[in-house]
């Protein structure tokens, strides 16, 4: 993508860095140890599943026939550069550790198990997926299994809700007897917000079993970009929707209150099918985080990312070999998936 490309798609959005790490000082989760059970699977959650589990798993070949290929490698270049950046550090520091591996992952919304080759290849010792969909879980297992270098690390899948569950009333006491190094939560930490309850649920999950020192790393949707296209709409419009022919987002109210609940539909083609998301406010995200012990340490939009890394040493071959970008310097992506990219930001807590 040239230089004026990358200008003009700029001006979508506003430029954001910052950074969240966990503290070094103990959290008494005594206001969450007599919290009732919540109602597991209805309303949003009962949507996110179904939608999850009937998408179908396909092979490697098969999904280079994807209309949306660009992006989705860009995607998967956008979480690589996250967890060589931040994870691999925490890693490095652990004290989980095997005769040549090191380091503990909690994968929170793990969905097939995408990232299972990622963490690999980062030579962790320890990892667990969850997710809300449970024939995805399945199919996350069935990944580790069939990996080359599954035997190389130890793996644990449950079927679980970060936003309703406590992590430790689905895994065994052994799994969680050490804390993570890293909690990871790519693509649908935006889910939790449906209400502050369940944000905060999110939010205990995460700080209570990440160690001092461990790290967070996730991508959410960029509530400023959603908005600014949503109060570019019409004044007199009832179709409250905007996007091209990649992806759609469709708002349910333009006007809300508070920083929970302001739902939304989204629709990327070949990957979600028109399902209810909900908008994350960054300032209230980290504010959220700063009452769970966890500083905010990076922050920045996948626009940037790609800008601030095309020319790494490291990444910028990488994003060759991901095929994001081919030897000449030309994008796999066209301008509507680019579009749909730049609806993003990835963070480390």
């Amino acid at each position: 993508m040239s230089k004026a490309e990358m200008e003009m798609y700029k001006s979508y959005v506003g430029k954001g860095t910052a950074r969240l790490t966990k503290r070094k000082r103990p959290r008494d989760d005594s206001d969450t140890a007599d919290e009732p059970p919540v109602k597991k699977y209805t309303g949003r959650s009962g949507v996110v599943v179904e939608h999850y589990n009937s998408r179908p798993e396909v092979g490697v070949i098969q999904r280079l026939d994807s209309p949306i290929i660009g992006l989705k490698n860009f995607n998967n270049w956008v979480k690589s550069v996250l967890i060589s950046k931040f994870a691999h550090p925490a890693l490095a520091a652990s004290s989980v550790r095997t005769q040549k591996n090191k380091g503990k992952v909690l994968d929170l919304g793990c969905g097939k198990g995408g990232d299972i080759t990622k963490w690999s290849k980062a030579k962790i010792s320890d990892y667990v997926g969850a997710d809300i969909a449970a024939i995805s879980v399945e199919q996350a297992q069935e990944r580790w299994e069939t990996n080359r270098n599954a035997s190389r690390f130890q793996a644990s899948f449950a079927t679980y809700d970060f936003c309703t569950q406590n992590l430790e009333d689905v895994f065994n006491p052994d799994i969680l007897a050490k804390p993570f190094d890293v909690v990871s939560s790519q693509f649908c930490i935006h889910y939790a917000f449906e209400k502050e309850e369940t944000v905060r649920r999110m939010f205990r999950n995460v700080s209570r079993w990440l160690r001092p020192g461990g790290t967070f790393i996730g991508t959410i949707p960029n509530a400023e970009q959603l908005l600014e296209r949503l109060r570019e709409l019409p004044p007199e419009s009832q179709d409250l929707s905007f996007g091209n022919a990649v992806y759609k987002v469709r708002f349910e109210s333009r006007e809300h209150s508070g920083f929970f609940g302001h739902k939304y539909w989204f629709f990327l083609q070949d990957a979600v099918q028109d399902v209810p998301e909900f908008l994350v406010h960054w300032d209230n995200f980290v504010s959220m985080a700063a009452e769970y012990d966890l500083q905010l340490l990076y922050k920045e939009e996948f626009h940037d990312v790609f800008s601030e890394h095309q020319d790494h040493p490291e990444f910028g071959p990488l994003m060759v070999r991901m095929r994001v970008m081919d030897v000449n310097g030309e994008s796999s992506m066209d301008e509507d998936q680019w579009e749909a990219a730049i609806s993003w930001i990835m963070y480390d807590i």
